[in-house]
This record gives C-alpha cells, structure tokens and sequence, in this order.
C-alpha cells in the first residue's frame, strides 16, 4: 500500500494542502543521486590519524623534498619556511610559546606530524590542492621536518616512521575537560560591530577597523601595494583561474583600456570572462571598494 502525505507547500491558487503519494519501497530514500561507490569513497577518505593509520603506502627523502618545496611552496611560505606577506611561518619559533607573540609552527607548536602529512596532501599548493603525488607529499613533509631540526639532511620518510617522529610540544596538548553545556543567546542590546575598533595590543595609539584584515598604510601607493601582496598576489603572479600577471603588459593592455571604473567595477562584484574568473573581490570580501580601488590601481600602474 503506498504512502499518502500531506506537503508542506500548496499549490498555487490552490488553497488545500497538495498531497504526495510516496512509494513505499523509497520511504527514507528522496530519490536524489546514487550510492557512493568504493573508488569515489576512497577520493574523501584520505584523512591520516596521529597514529600513522590511514597513510597511503609511498616514500619521500629530504632531497627530493627540497627541489618540490622550491617550486611549489616557497612562494607562499619562504625558502626557509619563514613565512611570505600573510602566509603561514612554517619553521622556527621554538621556545617562543610562552611569548607575547608566539610563533607557532610545525616544529614549535603542532602535536602530530600525521596532520601535517594530510594537510599538504588534502589542501597543498594554495593554487592546485590535492596535485601532489603521495612520494611527492612524503618529500614535501620530510623537508618540512628537516627545516625544524627534526630530521636529517638524508633522513627518508614513509608511511612506516612519520607517526614515530615525535614534535617538541606535543605534551603541551591536553584534552578539554570543561563538560558540554549549551547556552541560550540572549540576541538583545548587541554592541553595533561598526562601532567596534580592535587597539594593536604592540602599538596602542594604532587603531584598526575590525572589519579589515589589510594593516594600514602610510600612502595611498603602499596601501595598494599591501593589499596587493596580501590579497591579489597570489592569483595575479601565477595567473590562477586566467588572472593577467602583474607587470605583463600585453595580458593589461585590452584591460586597461576598457578603463579603471570598469576594472574596479568588476573587482568589486565579480566577473567572468571568455578565459578567467575573477570572484567578488577576488575572495577577500572583507576588504572595503576603496581598498579594491587602490589594489587595481596599483596593478594597473605597474603595468610598463
């Protein structure tokens, strides 16, 4: 016998609840896609625990790791892992956990080396993620190790030894022993974020709008530099997604044509063309229309 319900929804002009007849061999089942098979389960479940299990069977030497590192982290990270603009410190900071400012990285502050292992391979490079092979994700994280000090110059990694590769501050790990409670918000007499200023805890006379992750600038010509680095960068120097490459004046040229209101127009709300995309502002909505202003001008600018 099949299902009778009543939807949720009437149709229109019609004032009485439409009514759905279900097929009961479908009841739990929307009718929607198919069944994961096992080989497009196996695309997700690449998650690696801090024991080592689920690493994939594969091989990487420091050495290999160094010339992969050069080509497809360094721009983002530094040659030494110190880190570019707004990109994550990759190395040092050690002892520094107790500072003002700590630097944490891999070698001063991260409890596991399986989650540096599965970040890489899930989410590395910034602009190709998931385009490393498992040797290659294996040098890369054998080099990583070894700019910590935590592994030798000839040192080999596998899915064998990296879960036995101990970090200097895993013992700084605790679970939380606060019990899970849940609270009712209130949603009344709320602070207007606008009106919300973040004082630099090192330079108090210094005021930040929170709603900005751009540091402030002296000139209008550094400001768009700085947003430029921080934001622009790393799409407009490779040419990711068919961005024009900084200071390529023949990619420019049709562009800066079309005039800077345009430009700026289209940086602001997003735009698709026949051989790019570029995303609301270009992904950083935070960044205000002046702020996209400036980056475009000082991209355009530099154009020969």
């Amino acid at each position: 016998m099949a299902l009778i319900i009543l939807a949720a929804c009437n149709q229109p002009g019609n004032s009485q609840p439409a009514l759905v007849q279900l097929d009961p061999a479908r009841i739990g089942h929307y009718g929607f896609g198919s069944v994961a098979k096992a080989d497009e389960i196996a695309g997700w479940n690449i998650d690696i625990r801090p024991d080592g299990k689920g690493l994939p069977e594969g091989q990487g030497s420091v050495e290999d790791g160094e010339w992969i590192y050069e080509a497809q982290c360094a721009e983002c990270h530094g040659s030494f892992g110190e880190g570019v603009g707004r990109f994550p410190v990759l190395a040092g900071g050690m002892d520094s956990l107790r500072d003002f400012r700590p630097t944490k990285t891999i070698g001063s502050y991260w409890p596991y080396t399986s989650t540096l292992y599965d970040y890489i391979y899930r989410a590395m490079p910034f602009t190709q993620p998931q385009s490393l092979s498992v040797d290659e994700t294996y040098a890369v994280t054998a080099y990583v190790l070894y700019l910590n000090d935590l592994v030798g110059d000839d040192f080999e990694l596998n899915q064998h030894n990296l879960a036995n590769i101990p970090l200097p501050n895993r013992a700084g790990f605790t679970r939380d022993p606060r019990p899970d409670v849940a609270n009712i918000r209130c949603m009344e007499n709320c602070r207007d974020p606008a009106k919300i200023k973040i004082l630099s805890e090192t330079l108090p006379s210094v005021q930040q709008d929170y709603t900005s992750g751009i540091e402030p600038a002296s000139t209008k010509a550094n400001a768009g530099q700085s947003i430029y680095t921080q934001a622009c960068k790393l799409c407009h120097e490779s040419g990711l997604a068919g961005a024009p490459v900084h200071g390529e004046k023949d990619q420019w040229e049709t562009r800066i044509a079309q005039g800077l209101d345009k430009l700026v127009s289209r940086a602001i709300t997003g735009f698709t063309g026949d051989s790019g995309v570029m995303p609301p502002k270009g992904g950083f909505t935070q960044l205000s229309d002046e702020e996209i202003r400036l980056a475009v001008t000082y991209m355009v600018e530099s154009v020969p």
